[in-house]
């Protein structure tokens, strides 16, 4: 059994190498160290301590993780060798070293790591800084940052920003949560005497700098401007449970799953509209509210113990992963048919897991506009005979179901409940109307309600040209007026 001892050269003052990587590294064992573009390797030349540097991994690999695996390769071929090899890498071993990562998670049956002392950059970066990290702080690689990592109430630190390419990446990252010209601090060599650089700037302005060097680090202090904590995706969620808290807004406090279901139809349908409007502002101001109403009903459950908006995440995260086995699994999927197919497969074995009965109507979604759904159940009905034999037939329904409304309609005291189902009924029986007639109910309710608004709107146009008012206007003026629209309407079309 080999032994690696991984050891820290500290923040980069010479001065500053840990005296327990001293000790380590004068014991005759193999050293290796990551890079000699560290200035606290000076030391280490002066005091004769002989080692090997993997910068020219550096040189001979395309890609930093490709020098990583080269850097453990050789690492382990040492040790195969050597009973004791020491491996020194800038700042803290644990600390920005993704060799030290892959060695650690990987199988290594007969090399054993152990990990020495060392400080890192961080240490000294935050003391000149002047930041108290208990407050709550990001470290981030700047190699491989991304906007979802970003939390704006937080000390943000982003490491490894080697060059000006880096820099400009890990800018236009930011840009995504801060705006450009949001100030921003550039430490270099932090600690370093003689060499320590402090900028605070723009951030905007970061990648031209002409001094960045693989010494660097980007700090980013909290936000306290709203329209920057505002971008955070976290914000809104909490804006939601204080408007639900105790000192919130009463309205918002007293709604229910079942209060707020008619919102959530009616969202969905501002979004398509927009959509169809084709006004990308609008579309994110009414995306905006739809989003409201699912954080309202998440909120709602965690409060009575049901599940959070973390279930709602998780939930939908594993459907996405399940429902595609063609990106996230072994399924090979090369056009929209296959992956249409792959679809219905992984719904159909959804179905068959969750043992529901088999009905004609398994396949109809019941969750949609109501005409929609009504006709699309009525559909997969008649699909295994239980349907009229014939139009007449259907009309004659349609004046049964008005009756037995009128009947209910004229009935003292009113019964609420029966009033809604004879209603109901009557709307279906018309939904089937339409389907013998070959009509889209949904299209053709569309269609006359926005020919009443165009002809409503007409009414109004009389009334402010003639200088009268809805209070004003006689009923048999109103009926001239509509009867007008209608004629001026259709002839327009």
């Amino acid at each position: 059994m080999s032994i690696l001892h991984i050891v820290g050269l500290g923040p980069g003052d010479p001065d500053s190498i840990p005296l327990g990587s001293y000790e380590i590294m004068r014991r005759g064992w193999p050293v290796v160290i990551r890079t000699r573009e560290h200035p606290a390797v000076r030391r280490l030349d002066e005091m004769g301590v002989a080692y090997r540097a993997c910068d020219d991994l550096y040189e001979q690999c395309d890609t930093f993780d490709a020098v990583y695996e080269a850097i453990v390769a050789r690492l382990l071929g040492l040790a195969k060798d050597h009973p004791h090899v020491v491996y020194a890498v800038p700042g803290h071993p644990l600390v920005a070293e993704r060799a030290v990562q892959m060695l650690l998670s990987q199988p290594r049956p007969d090399v054993e790591v152990e990990i020495g002392p060392g400080q890192s950059f961080l240490d000294l970066a935050v003391a000149r800084l002047g930041v108290d990290p208990v407050e709550g702080m990001l470290m981030l690689d700047g190699l491989a940052l991304r906007h979802d990592q970003l939390n704006p109430r937080l000390h943000t630190f982003v490491a490894q920003v080697y060059d000006r390419a880096v820099a400009s990446d890990v800018k236009l990252t930011l840009m995504e949560v801060y705006p450009d010209a949001y100030e921003v601090a550039i430490v270099r060599a932090a600690g370093v005497r003689g060499e320590e650089r402090i900028e605070r700037l723009p951030l905007y302005e970061i990648d031209r700098l002409t001094w960045i060097d693989h010494l660097t680090t980007l700090y980013v202090p909290p936000a306290k401007d709203a329209a920057v904590l505002y971008r955070d995706l976290h914000e809104a969620p909490r804006i939601v449970e204080v408007l639900r808290g105790p000192n919130g807004c009463p309205w918002d406090r007293k709604q229910t799953h079942e209060s707020l279901r008619k919102y959530v139809v009616e969202e969905a349908y501002e979004v398509a509209e927009a959509i169809d409007e084709g006004d990308p502002d609008h579309l994110a101001e009414e995306l905006g509210d739809l989003l409201l109403q699912i954080l309202l009903h998440a909120r709602i459950a965690e409060e009575h113990g049901s599940f959070t908006l973390r279930d709602v995440f998780a939930g939908l995260a594993a459907k996405l992963v399940r429902r595609h086995p063609h990106v996230f699994g072994d399924e090979v999927a090369k056009t929209a048919d296959d992956v249409r197919g792959i679809w219905e497969q992984v719904k159909r074995d959804e179905r068959r897991n969750e043992e529901r009965e088999e009905s004609a109507l398994a396949g109809v979604k019941l969750a949609g506009p109501a005409l929609a759904v009504a006709q699309a159940v009525q559909k997969a009905a008649a699909k295994v005979g239980f349907d009229w034999t014939d139009e007449a037939d259907v009309w004659q329904k349609v004046k049964e179901e008005m009756n037995e409304l009128d009947v209910e309609r004229r009935r003292e005291p009113r019964d609420a409940a029966k009033l809604a189902a004879e209603a109901g009924d009557l709307l279906f029986a018309v939904v089937n109307l339409c389907r013998f007639l070959q009509l889209d109910a949904e299209t053709v309710l569309a269609q006359a309600t926005r020919r009443f608004v165009r002809r409503f709107r007409y009414v109004e146009d009389r009334l402010r040209s003639g200088g009268e008012s809805w209070e004003t206007a006689s009923s048999e003026a109103l009926d001239a007026y509509w009867n007008e629209a209608k004629i001026a309407i259709s002839q327009s079309n």
